[in-house]
């Protein structure tokens, strides 16, 4: 990853960038948590996007998390 014209080499990758336009974070926790939270705004400030989707498949409705 590059940012501010630094080359970092750390573990840091989006689940999927959608034409460098929206990052999608695919998640499978009891509940989303801060964690998760600050993890997807971290990428969107590195990658200096500013639409990202984060999704919890371990509900029973999507919609519930």
């Amino acid at each position: 990853m590059v940012f501010e014209e630094v080359h970092m080499e750390c573990g840091y990758r989006a689940d999927v960038l959608i034409e460098n336009k929206i990052i999608v974070e695919i998640k499978c926790v009891e509940i989303l948590g801060d964690i998760q939270k600050a993890q997807t705004l971290t990428y969107l400030r590195l990658m200096d996007i500013r639409l990202a989707l984060l999704i919890n498949f371990n509900v029973v409705r999507l919609k519930d998390d």
